[in-house]
């Protein structure tokens, strides 16, 4: 098969392999004439469209024509502009019926049980600073204690952190030279936040270090504070008592202007790290259900086969979760772009339906005020393969969602409390959507990508899904698994969705890391709304 319409409604179609100038396709059934070279992943005219006419793929419209188009004609930024349709609050609700899930119902994965009945995938103890200025503080703690520790390289602060690990009775079992076997990592984590910039982004980023706290892959928490900043500790402190109400987990909040030296906020700080991490030690995996999990839905460095072979995987990764109770977020509000429609119709509420409608609005206003817009979401690398206009980007990367009801809409920073399918706002930064999906509590992040992309997470480990198989023999580094055996037809979005299934257990039980984890890329970036001032 050398090309793929994808809707019935479709005026145009997706070239999977190279199709010459000259030659003759069948397409869904009709002999096409090509009119010129058409690169794989790229689309084409199946009828004559006329100069501002709709362009239609997904059954949607992704475009506008900006020029007479011929039938077998390669759509391009020259012929074709962003287009969608408007979208109102008047919708049909579509009623979704949950997949089977007989073969799942007993699964388990290994995970850290919390006392707020949340799973872990991970049992990570997380260093942060309320400030930049606290970023070299928080750089020597890293350094004291990685290798000491057996997670990296030591500093000055070695010997006090080998004192500790002296003085500790109980004979701490090492696995791989790690002192604490049952901790996966000290993760420390630095940005360029907390002061200087408006109230409102001081009070998002406390919300997001009380996400972050919170995430059931942490155990407890490390803050570093100077003093003076507009994120205060009061302010934490306020989003750790909405989030952890009731819960005993252990956070550390050490502020320098209070304590004095550099030394003796160290020497605190690093003391007190210590004891906690005996105690963290003392939690072992378990047997946790399916249900267990919270899947962040993310996509970055997207290719024209994203759309059609990764993002429907996940999707239907996403439809056996949901089916089973679990949980997940799909996020990247400017790549929702045209497709508002089709997700409200999948809303059980009309609350979900305003909520979105305002976030989405709100959003584009901001982008539009920054001399912007959702139209110029794709990036080079997505125009270059294909993803021509933000709308079809846009209905591509929705597929992430599968095709379950939508349980709830949450804004930045949000939580997800509740079963289902979420929409999380975020960008489309790849940084700053994965750090808002681990910051409102996903477990596990699974990230589809066309072109390739190393992005990470610090407390949530990420998988990565290529859409084409040329992706993942060229950076195996990076490609945890190919999905690109459906666009030569070899495999069916279900088969790569079990198979799929089969890794996220794995590197959820600790059995195995993903690629991102095991080339420690600890992406943190919170997503600043606001201009510094």
């Amino acid at each position: 098969m050398n090309t793929l319409k994808l809707h019935t409604d479709d005026n145009c179609a997706v070239a999977l392999k190279m199709l010459d100038a000259g030659s003759i396709e069948a397409v869904d059934g009709i002999m096409l004439g090509i009119k010129e070279d058409i690169i794989p992943k790229h689309k084409f005219a199946l009828q004559d469209i006329s100069k501002d006419s709709a362009i239609i793929m997904y059954g949607i419209k992704v475009g506008r024509a900006k020029t007479s188009i011929l039938s077998g004609q390669a759509l391009s930024i020259g012929n074709v502009s962003h287009d969608t349709e408007n979208h109102t609050n008047s919708i049909t609700a579509i009623q979704n019926e949950k997949i089977q899930t007989n073969d799942f119902k007993n699964l388990r994965f290994m995970g850290y049980n919390r006392e707020d009945g949340q799973v872990g995938t991970q049992n990570i103890w997380i260093v942060i600073p309320l400030v930049f200025c606290e970023n070299r503080n928080v750089k020597i703690m890293e350094e004291a204690f990685l290798e000491e520790l057996g997670f990296k390289q030591p500093n000055n602060y070695k010997a006090l952190v080998r004192s500790l690990m002296n003085k500790e009775n109980s004979e701490q079992a090492t696995v791989n030279n790690r002192y604490f076997k049952n901790i996966d990592g000290i993760k420390f984590l630095t940005h360029h936040s907390g002061c200087g910039g408006t109230r409102e982004d001081a009070q998002i980023l406390c919300q997001l270090i009380a996400g972050y706290v919170a995430n059931p892959n942490v155990a407890g928490a490390t803050v570093l504070s100077l003093g003076c900043q507009n994120a205060q500790v009061s302010l934490l402190n306020k989003a750790l008592e909405r989030l952890l109400p009731a819960t005993e987990k252990p956070v550390h909040i050490f502020e320098q202007q209070q304590l004095g030296s550099e030394e003796q906020l160290l020497t605190k700080a690093i003391t007190t790290t210590f004891r906690s991490l005996v105690e963290v030690n003392k939690t072992e995996r378990q047997p946790a259900p399916l249900s267990k999990l919270v899947i962040g839905l993310e996509c970055g460095g997207s290719d024209g086969f994203s759309g059609i072979s990764a993002n429907p995987v996940v999707g239907h990764l996403s439809d056996i979760i949901v089916s089973l109770g679990g949980s997940s977020l799909l996020a990247e509000f400017p790549e929702l772009c045209g497709v508002e429609s089709q997700l409200k119709a999948r809303m059980k509420n009309a609350t979900d339906v305003h909520k979105f409608d305002k976030l989405m609005t709100n959003y584009a206003h901001r982008a539009e005020a920054a001399g912007s817009g959702f139209d110029m979401n794709p990036s080079p690398g997505n125009i270059k393969d294909g993803l021509i206009t933000d709308a079809m980007k846009s209905a591509g990367a929705a597929k992430k969602g599968g095709t379950m009801p939508i349980s709830g809409v949450l804004d930045y920073t949000e939580q997800i409390k509740t079963p289902g399918l979420h929409l999380l706002c975020t960008p489309g930064n790849d940084v700053e959507s994965t750090t808002g999906l681990a910051g409102s509590g996903a477990n596990i992040i699974l990230f589809t990508t066309g072109l390739g992309t190393p992005t990470g997470n610090p407390v949530a480990p990420v998988i990565k899904i290529s859409s084409n198989n040329q992706l993942a023999e060229r950076m195996p580094d990076i490609i945890d698994y190919s999905a690109g055996d459906i666009i030569v037809g070899k495999k069916t979005i279900e088969d790569c969705a079990l198979k799929l299934l089969e890794i996220i257990i794995d590197i959820a039980s600790g059995k195995k890391k993903s690629k991102a984890q095991q080339l420690e890329q600890n992406d943190f970036i919170p997503w600043k709304r606001g201009i510094s001032l």
